[in-house]
C-alpha cells in the first residue's frame, strides 16, 4: 500500500484531484484495482462506490487487469473512407484478439474508440499515450511483430529516442497538416515579455475592453463574446477565481486545438496570462483530452519556459499583485467534458455530467468560484488581439464574426488538413481551397452542426449570421452513404449521453432506431413524421448541449436531403407501422411469463 499512500500524498488527499489520482493509480498498476479503493475511499473522504461510479464514467479508465497493449482503433466516418475495415481486420489477424471481447488477459486487447483528433491521418490508432496515423494492413503487421518481439510502442514511433517534452518528438507520430497560413496564426515568434509589460501596464478593465472591442467571440462553437465573459465574471464579488483552457477537442472531425497546442503552444498559454490578469484570477487549468496525452510534457515543458522567464507565477512582470500560475489536467475520454459545465465537473473529481446553467461558471464555476472557460482558439487570438489591436481584428471578417479561423477539413478532398480563413469565405471557396472536386455535402461543426447540399448551399458564408462553424469541416462525395453516415453520427450521441436526462437519454436511442428503420426498408412517412416532432422535443428539453444538437444529423439531411428518405420508404396499410414486428413484440411478454411460470413450479 506504499504505492497508493505516495500517490495519494502527491495530490495532499483531495478528493477534487480524484482524476490525476486515477490516472497515477492506473499508470501504476495498468488499472485501478479494487485493493487501493479502501485507502483512497479512507484518505478522500468518500466511499468506494463513489470512486468506482466516477471512474466507470470515463472510457479510458479500466476497472480490471488490462492487456499489455491496449488498443483504441478509431472508429470515424473519415476512417471508414480511408481503409479503416481493412486494418480492423489486420489488427484481429495479427493479434488473435477480436474487438471488444476482454474475456482473458493477454498481450493484447482491441477496442474501437470515437474521434482522436486525427481525422487528416486516418486511420489512426492510439496504444497507451503513442499514436499511430495512416495505417494499412502492412503497417499494421509490422507493428504488432514488434510489439511481439518485445519492443513498446514508444520505441516503435520514436526509435532516435528523442524527448517526449521536444516538437521533435511529437512530430515522430503526428503530422501539423497546415495547409494555409493567413494573417493570425503560425505567424512565428513573438516577443512575450515585451507583450507582457503592454498587457500589466493597462488596467484589467482596458485589457477587457479591448477583446470587447475587437469583436472576439469564442471558438467553442456557441460563439459567446469572449470580453463579455471575462467582464462578468471579473464584476463578481469573490475574489477567487479561474481561468479554464477547454482543450477537451473532442467533436469528431475537428483537429485544430491539437496543431495550436503542437504548433503555438506558448500563444495559447499567453491568452491564458491575459485572461488571468483581465479577470483577476490566479489559476488557470488546462484541460487536455487524453487523447492527447503524447502532448502534455511538451506541454509542461512550455510551461516552465514561461516560468523561468517570470511570465508565469508569483509578482509577474514584478507586479507584486499579479500571481497566476496554471497546471494541465488530463480528462479520461469523455465527449460529454466539451460542455464547460461538465468538464468543470470532471476537473473536480466527479462525473462528467453537465450543471444545471444558471448559475452560470462566470458567477459560480471550479470549486464555485468566478471562472470563465474558453477555447484554445480563441486563447491565441487573444495573445494576437493584444499585440495587434483590437481594430486590427475587427477590420476583418464579418459584422457578427471578427477575424479569421480555423478549419480541420477532412474527407473527399485532395488536400486535407489546417486552413486559416477570413470569416465571411463562402463554402464553395473553402471547397476549391481544400481540392475537393465532387464534393456533394458537407457536415459543417462535425455531427453537431448542419449537413448541407453543396448545391444548395455553396454560396452561403461562412459567418456566425449565416452558417455557423465550429471548425470542422467534413466532406463527401456522392460516392458515399449519407443515411449510414447519419447512423453512425446518431449512434455516437447515444454512446457518449451522460445520461442524466431523459430526453437524451431515451431519445437519441429512438431516433437511432429510426434511422434504421429507414436504411433497412422498414420506415414509412409516419416514422419521418415522429422523427421531426421528436427531434426537435429533444432538442427543446435536454439538459445541455449534448441534446440539444444530437438530432441534427437527422434533421438536417432530412431537411437537405430528403429524397434519401423517400426513396427508402414504404407505405403504409392498415394502422400498425411496417416495422411492427408481432413476433418482437410478444417476445419480452412470452419471457417473462416463461420466467414467472418457472418460479411458480420451483
Amino acid at each position: 500500500m506504499k504505492k497508493i499512500n505516495e500517490i495519494l500524498d502527491r495530490y495532499h488527499s483531495d478528493r477534487t484531484r480524484l482524476m490525476d489520482i486515477l490516472w497515477d493509480v492506473q499508470h501504476q498498476w495498468g488499472y485501478i484495482p479494487d485493493k487501493v479503493l479502501p485507502a483512497m475511499a479512507d484518505k478522500l473522504g468518500t466511499t468506494e462506490q463513489d470512486i468506482r461510479e466516477t471512474y466507470s464514467f470515463y472510457h479510458f479508465f479500466l476497472g480490471k487487469p488490462a492487456a499489455k497493449h491496449h488498443i483504441y482503433l478509431s472508429d470515424t466516418v473519415i476512417a471508414k473512407m480511408h481503409g479503416y475495415q481493412a486494418v480492423f481486420d489486420a489488427l484481429e489477424k495479427e493479434t488473435g484478439c477480436v474487438f471488444g471481447a476482454h474475456e482473458e488477459v493477454g498481450p493484447f486487447c482491441l477496442e474501437t474508440t470515437s474521434c482522436i483528433g486525427l481525422s487528416d491521418q486516418e486511420p489512426a490508432m492510439l496504444i497507451g499515450k503513442e499514436v499511430f496515423t495512416r495505417l494499412t494492413p502492412e503497417k499494421i503487421a509490422r507493428i504488432i511483430h514488434r510489439l511481439k518481439n518485445g519492443e513498446t510502442p514508444a520505441e516503435i514511433v520514436n526509435p532516435n529516442g528523442l524527448a517526449t517534452d521536444t516538437l521533435a518528438y511529437v512530430h515522430t507520430m503526428v503530422e501539423s497538416g497546415i495547409r494555409s497560413k493567413g494573417p493570425l496564426f503560425f505567424q512565428g515568434k513573438t516577443d512575450f515579455k515585451s507583450l507582457l509589460n503592454r498587457v500589466i501596464c493597462s488596467p484589467p478593465d482596458v485589457v477587457t475592453k479591448t477583446v470587447s472591442e475587437s469583436g472576439l467571440r469564442g471558438r467553442g462553437g456557441a460563439g459567446f463574446s469572449t470580453g463579455l465573459k471575462w467582464r462578468l465574471c471579473s464584476d463578481n464579488e469573490e475574489k477567487t477565481r479561474f481561468v479554464i483552457c477547454n482543450a477537451d477537442e473532442g467533436e469528431p472531425g475537428t483537429f485544430k486545438d491539437r496543431v495550436l497546442l503542437m504548433e503555438s503552444p506558448q500563444e495559447v498559454i499567453f491568452g491564458m496570462i491575459t485572461a488571468g490578469y483581465a479577470i483577476g484570477a490566479q489559476e488557470g487549468i488546462i484541460y487536455l483530452r487524453s487523447e492527447y496525452f503524447y502532448l502534455k510534457n511538451y506541454l509542461e515543458k512550455q510551461l516552465a519556459e514561461f516560468r523561468a522567464e517570470g511570465l508565469l507565477g508569483k509578482a509577474i512582470g514584478g507586479k507584486p499583485e499579479f500571481n497566476f500560475e496554471i497546471r494541465i489536467q488530463m480528462g479520461a475520454g469523455a465527449y460529454i467534458c466539451g460542455d464547460e459545465t461538465a468538464l468543470i465537473e470532471s476537473l473536480e473529481g466527479n462525473r462528467g455530467t453537465p450543471r444545471v446553467k444558471p448559475p452560470y461558471p462566470v458567477n459560480m464555476g471550479y470549486l464555485g468560484k468566478p471562472t470563465s472557460a474558453n477555447n484554445v482558439e480563441t486563447f491565441v487570438a487573444v495573445t494576437h488581439i493584444i499585440d495587434k489591436g483590437a481594430s486590427w481584428f475587427k477590420a476583418m471578417g464579418t459584422a457578427e464574426s471578427a477575424g479569421t479561423r480555423l478549419l480541420s477539413i477532412s474527407g473527399d478532398c485532395d488536400a486535407p488538413g489546417i486552413y486559416e480563413i477570413e470569416w465571411g469565405i463562402t463554402l464553395n471557396e473553402v471547397l476549391k481551397k481544400a481540392g475537393a472536386k465532387d464534393a456533394w455535402a458537407v457536415q459543417v461543426s462535425g455531427p453537431s452542426g448542419e449537413c448541407v447540399s453543396v448545391e444548395k448551399d455553396g454560396d452561403r458564408k461562412i459567418a456566425l449570421e449565416d452558417l455557423s462553424c465550429n471548425g470542422s469541416f467534413m466532406i463527401f462525395n456522392r460516392s458515399r452513404d449519407l443515411l449510414g453516415i447519419v447512423r453512425q453520427f446518431t449512434q455516437f450521441f447515444v454512446n457518449e449521453s451522460c445520461g442524466i436526462c431523459v430526453p437524451c437519454r431515451s431519445g437519441n436511442v429512438d431516433l437511432f432506431k429510426k434511422i434504421n428503420r429507414v436504411i433497412d426498408g422498414k420506415a414509412c412517412q409516419k416514422d419521418l413524421d415522429e422523427v421531426v416532432v421528436w427531434g426537435k422535443l429533444v432538442r427543446k428539453t435536454s439538459r445541455c448541449g449534448l441534446g440539444g444538437t444530437s438530432p441534427k444529423p437527422i434533421l438536417t439531411t432530412l431537411e437537405n436531403f430528403p429524397q434519401l428518405y423517400q426513396e427508402k420508404l414504404v407505405k403504409q396499410e392498415g394502422p400498425l407501422l411496417p416495422s411492427f414486428d408481432l413476433k418482437e413484440s410478444r417476445r419480452g411478454y412470452l419471457e417473462a411469463i416463461s420466467t414467472l411460470s418457472d418460479r411458480s413450479t420451483s
